[in-house]
């Protein structure tokens, strides 16, 4: 199963592509889409599609994984930004036909880590690890997309959905 973690940002989006197979993980690509803070809102938004577009057409991700939206209340606009995002990826998501996915950032934390509150550190290492990468990815929204999608398998496993 081909599964697509993405950590949608207006400024960087990362996406993270893995193939689950019953016993292995395979990382297909990661990566990010970048948008320029001079740009208007529909252009970001425009360049964010696109991009993540491009990777869905091309290997035809079964799932698109997003992490539960958060906001902290001293934060509002943070969520809002982030939330014209998420939005990019959900329309993806109902027009390619792949299933879309939230989990809380614990969850994700304690599946990939075993740890549900996990520092950026841990997942970045355990991402490397996994994976056999010479160095963590950077910037760190390639390995929280990494880590959606492997969370993602380790609980379909679970559950019998794979």
């Amino acid at each position: 199963m081909k599964i697509l973690g993405i950590d949608p940002g207006l400024c960087i989006t990362g996406y993270g592509l893995i193939e689950a197979g019953p016993r292995n993980l395979r990382l297909i690509e990661a990566g990010v889409v970048r948008t320029r803070t001079n740009e208007n809102l529909e252009a970001r938004l425009g360049k964010i599609y696109d991009g993540l577009e491009g990777l869905v057409k091309e290997h035809k991700p079964e799932v698109l994984v997003l992490e539960q939206l958060y906001s902290h209340y001293k934060h509002p606009m943070t969520a809002i930004l982030m939330g014209h995002a998420r939005g990019v990826v959900c329309l993806l998501a109902k027009k390619s036909g792949a299933e879309l996915v939230g989990y809380p950032a614990t969850r994700v934390k304690k599946a990939v880590t075993g740890a549900g509150h996990a520092s950026k550190y841990q997942m970045q290492r355990m991402i490397q690890n996994l994976f056999g990468m010479e160095a963590a990815p950077e910037p760190p929204d390639i390995s929280d997309a990494l880590a959606l999608a492997v969370a993602h398998a380790y609980i379909a496993r679970k559950s019998g959905g794979q």
